[in-house]
């Protein structure tokens, strides 16, 4: 299979291009999604984070606690690395079913953090990188969340810089302007994908 990891800053518009992708039948399988899906009451993460972090970490509903979560992994590096040990695997394992059962030409694997796992570029074909002005990704996500500038600064901080992305892409959409500048663009990626996997 003909695999697109897709990745791209904070706020840099990855989820509208993967949007775009789904609608010309494209398979995306989403990192993220995964996650919460494993992280939700009765998820398949659950039981590992209650005995690693214990009980306060899981909300009365049997679902991880979100919040005090983010919190602990901002102040602590190593309950980050904690917690990625459990949830890695566990996504990895799922975005291979989802993949295996794509009836797509080829798969769009969205990962935020692509650039950051080092080695993930490996498993790709093609990475492509949403690309826009760091100054457009701190307006959308203070729109979007409501967050300060100086916590979506500290996200931001914690994530790869632009020019390291950048440095990594095969292809990049420039998600700077308008949404609807996004079609044609998805639309010629799509068809220069489509030929390279007809020959992979």
């Amino acid at each position: 299979m003909f695999r697109v990891g897709l990745t791209g800053g904070i706020g840099s518009g990855k989820s509208s291009v993967a949007e775009r992708f789904a609608a010309r039948g494209i398979k995306v399988v989403d990192a993220d999604a995964i996650s919460h899906r494993l992280t939700a009451a009765g998820g398949g993460a659950i039981e590992a984070i209650r005995a690693a972090f214990g009980d306060e970490m899981i909300t009365p509903e049997g679902a991880l606690d979100r919040a005090r979560m983010r919190a602990l992994v901002f102040a602590d590096p190593q309950a980050k690395r904690r917690l990625e040990a459990i949830l890695h695997p566990l996504i990895a394992a799922e975005a291979e079913r989802e993949i295996a059962s794509a009836g797509s030409p080829y798969v769009v694997h969205m990962i935020p953090l692509l650039v950051e796992r080092g080695n993930a570029r490996r498993r790709f074909d093609r990475v492509l990188v949403v690309d826009c002005p760091e100054e457009t990704q701190i307006a959308r996500v203070m729109a979007r969340s409501g967050l300060k500038r100086e916590e979506v600064e500290a996200i931001m901080a914690t994530q790869a810089t632009r020019a390291e992305r950048l440095a990594q892409a095969d292809d990049i959409v420039d998600n700077s302007g308008p949404l609807e500048n996004l079609d044609a663009q998805v639309q010629r990626l799509h068809e220069m994908y489509l030929r390279l996997a007809a020959t992979h």
